[in-house]
């Protein structure tokens, strides 16, 4: 993977998007269904596309909006339907155009009361609290939002009545139908004017950030926070959780500077990733590089990404830990300090997390649950109390309430990133040091994760490696141990291949959403034997490529 040599920079005003140019293509640009690239297509985190490439037009947004209408009308979804936004050119254009066909077919829609951006877990939160108890007039959503893709995406998600991401079965259905609207011009969706839209009596204002901010002690130890005055440091990165931030540290008195309070759908303010593109990580040592200049002003430091569904933290000690690190930490400090969860509860993580995680499960006699790439596996685990936190490698996560039950089944950056702080409060070392005692007792793992184009008929060739793809028994001069095309808490496909063996592994599958694939892998020992492990997992999957 070469880094760009413009990576950590601040971006040149050549790069910017034209905001105006967008959102004409979002409506004057038609999408061809015959072209794949053009067609609806859910991956891991819904429909996504720029209105530059017709991947995101208006005709989508309408046609994907109809065909949830159906599916809660096939399935008796009839309570409100939660609907936030984020911050990205083309999310305003999609609110509009989503509430056009929601009003038409009288559905109870939940808007934001102050005409404000609504983060990911905001909404499911919304749907569990509304549902809690309930047996019928379920609730549901829709988040506006490509994640943290650059500024000319936009995206668009469904979370069903359990508040998580929308499985396959039902995005596949979202899929088929919005397709086949499309394809018939359109013919078959109801719309309404926006100003009669926005006016009708089935939309309702919602207090959202009130709500949200409100239940947080449920979760999070913010007395500890308070009491300690950690000095913490927030950037919403441009974000949706811009003015959740605020709302946090002045209800809670907590010591909070949020150092960036700037809405701009270019995102100008941000420092360009690895590959020279702006995009809104805050795993991203590049991305963050601001953040990370500011470690020496605070205890802790967080961000978000646009949709705030996922976390970063710079620890005053380490700087921004990696992802696998700080769920590592979290894992380790939850387990310890939830005395309401049950000793059942279980630790989620995906197939391609680092097994430091492993270890760490092992020492607190908790059981680990490895499940695909994806957070919806981790929905149902997290309402039926079997799983007291779920993660992912690219910084996401959610954790039970203190008292055990469910907070939320989509991914939280704003919970992972105060707990942190109360890690911070309550132990007097930050998660920096937190990690490097882990690794005194566990060792250092050495984790990479390649990007390689690869066309979509190599692709669907990489998601079918067998385990016959891989003809030795070794793996780097150790004998392996386990050859996965099955996730090991669930049984669920991994959409790809995991070679085991004592002190590594290495991971390798299709991306949901780009012509790329990907190779993870880590290795126990040293920089050298991750080296071999990722020298020899190319080599497999070079020659699956190939044979395509």
């Amino acid at each position: 993977m070469e880094v760009s040599k413009l990576a950590g920079k601040p971006a040149d005003p050549s790069l910017l998007i034209n905001v105006s140019r967008l959102i004409t293509a979002y409506y004057t640009r038609r999408p061809d269904p015959s072209v794949p690239a053009q067609r609806v297509v859910f991956g891991t985190s819904g429909h996504r596309g720029s209105a530059l490439d017709n991947a995101f037009n208006e005709a989508h947004i309408l046609a994907i909006t109809q065909a949830i209408c159906l599916y809660r009308k096939q399935h008796n979804i009839d309570g409100p339907l939660y609907i936030g936004m984020d911050t990205h050119a083309l999310s305003e254009p999609a609110f509009a155009s989503a509430l056009e066909v929601l009003a038409a077919n009288g559905v109870d829609v939940m808007v934001d009361a102050d005409n404000g951006y609504t983060p990911t877990p905001v909404i499911s939160h919304a749907i569990l609290t509304y549902n809690r108890g309930r047996k019928s007039g379920l609730a549901d959503g829709i988040v506006i939002t490509p994640s943290h893709n650059p500024p000319r995406f936009g995206g668009f998600k469904y979370n069903p009545s359990h508040g998580g991401p929308a499985d396959t079965q039902v995005t596949e259905w979202i899929e088929r139908q919005g397709n086949a609207f499309i394809t018939d011009g359109l013919r078959g969706v109801a719309r309404v004017p926006f100003e009669r839209a926005r006016s009708a009596s089935t939309v309702h204002h919602h207090g959202y950030l009130d709500s949200y901010v409100r239940d947080l002690p449920a979760v999070i130890d913010l007395q500890a926070i308070r009491e300690s005055k950690v000095r913490i440091g927030v950037d919403p990165l441009g974000g949706a959780s811009v003015a959740y931030w605020d709302a946090i540290g002045d209800r809670f008195g907590l010591n909070l500077e949020v150092v960036n309070h700037t809405v701009d759908p270019t995102f100008s303010f941000m420092t360009l990733d690895w590959d020279g593109q702006i995009r809104m990580d805050p795993s991203s040592v590049y991305a963050m590089a601001r953040m990370i200049g500011l470690k020496e002003r605070f205890d802790v430091a967080f961000a978000s990404d646009t949709d705030a569904d996922r976390h970063g933290v710079v620890s005053h000690s380490h700087g921004l830990l990696d992802p696998n690190h700080y769920l590592s930490v979290a894992i380790s400090y939850l387990f310890a300090n939830r005395p309401q969860w049950s000793e059942s509860i279980a630790v989620g993580k995906t197939v391609v997390s680092s097994s430091m995680i492993d270890r760490v499960v092992n020492k607190l006699g908790r059981r680990l649950v490895e499940v695909p790439v994806g957070f919806k596996w981790f929905v149902q685990g997290l309402i039926d109390r079997l799983l007291g936190f779920g993660g992912e490698e690219s910084s996401g996560a959610t954790f039970l309430r203190c008292d055990g039950t469910v907070w939320t089944t989509d991914k939280d950056g704003l919970v992972p990133n105060l707990l942190a702080a109360e890690i911070t409060a309550r132990t007097g070392k930050d998660p920096g040091k937190h990690y490097q005692e882990l690794t005194a007792e566990f060792g250092t793992p050495y984790y990479v994760r390649i990007d390689a184009p690869a066309t979509p008929e190599q692709k669907a060739r990489l998601e079918k490696l067998s385990p016959e793809a891989v003809a030795t028994d070794r793996l780097a001069g150790e004998p392996i141990t386990a050859k996965l095309t099955a996730a090991l808490g669930n049984d669920a496909a991994i959409g790809g291949l995991k070679v085991v063996a004592a002190n590594g592994w290495f991971a390798a599958r299709p991306s949901g959403t780009e012509n790329i694939y990907k190779i993870y892998a880590e290795s126990f020992k040293d920089q050298a034997h991750l080296d071999a492990i990722v020298s020899e997992a190319r080599e497999i999957v070079n020659k699956a490529l190939a044979r395509s």
